[in-house]
């Protein structure tokens, strides 16, 4: 029974690797529902568990981000000001606001993003991952513009940021409902790069991956003292996150970005659903 379930961790980690570091968006959604059905733990203990699934995908995917010029490092620090501020003001006014608006609000944002992402997919040209951007007065002052090598496209891919401010405060609204509700940020961090800031989608997932290690780092503090963080569950899984993380990050980088949207869309819709019933107090 052990080694079956050492072996379900271990599977179930890599898994969570390879898709949150091609998605930007962490492994928790894969760790949580595995934990809690398959495996009968108590969801605190999973909640703790995929904490550290997040930072490990972060290290395992932005060690070959790093290496292959991909994220965006200016980006990643200017927005994790944003992030951090939200999550502080969000922990503060945690029960002022009902969660059960928030669920909505935040469902709603969610569904707005697969809508766009949707739109996007059917209205691209195939050859082209972004349309030209023009650059806003901020992110020429900060030099958040930069360029990638699509693996895919085979070619270097130059881009522009624009709509700085309106990046910056949607990361805030993802650091608050982090803080408020305890969900993890990494589908709004790609819907602030992708949809609102118009980078590729390559660069903003790669991009939010590191972003996602430095919150959860903070956060994992709190679940080690309080002691929801089981090592022999987290250990296991850490271990299948970092190489599948690995993997994952180098699969990314020879898909189209157009079969990441295909990808990334079904994931946005479940999230959205999900926290649109959770406001209606279902759980799925």
């Amino acid at each position: 029974m052990i080694t079956s379930n050492l072996l379900l961790m271990l599977i179930t980690g890599l898994l969570a690797g390879i898709l949150g570091s091609i998605l930007g968006i962490g492994g928790g959604m894969i760790v949580t529902p595995i934990l809690t059905i398959a495996m009968g733990l108590d969801i605190k203990y999973a909640i703790g568990a995929s904490i550290i699934v997040v930072i490990a995908t972060s290290s395992g995917a932005t060690i070959s981000f790093l290496r292959d010029d991909m994220l965006n490092l200016r980006v990643a620090m200017f927005l994790e000001i944003a992030t951090t501020i939200g999550a502080v003001t969000g922990a503060a006014l945690n029960g002022w606001i009902p969660k059960p608006v928030l669920y909505v609000l935040f469902s709603l944002l969610l569904l707005q993003s697969c809508y766009n992402m949707v739109k996007k997919l059917l209205n691209k040209p195939a050859t082209a991952e972004q349309a030209v951007v023009q650059p806003d007065y901020l992110s020429q002052k900060l030099r958040l513009n930069s360029s990638y090598y699509d693996k895919a496209l085979k070619q270097k891919v130059d881009y522009q940021v624009k709509n700085v401010p309106g990046g910056f405060l949607m990361m805030l609204a993802a650091g608050i409902a982090s803080g408020l509700l305890g969900i993890g940020s990494g589908a709004f961090k790609v819907i602030a790069m992708d949809n609102i800031m118009r980078m590729p989608l390559k660069p903003s997932s790669a991009t939010s991956n590191l972003m996602m290690g430095v919150t959860a780092a903070a956060s994992a503090t709190v679940y080690f003292f309080n002691g929801t963080i089981l090592p022999n569950i987290a250990v296991p899984l850490a271990l299948g996150v970092v190489f599948g993380a690995t993997i994952g990050s180098r699969i990314m980088q020879h898909l189209h970005p157009k079969v990441i949207r295909i990808i990334f869309i079904p994931i946005l819709l479940y999230l959205g659903l999900q926290m649109f019933l959770k406001g209606f107090g279902v759980n799925i």
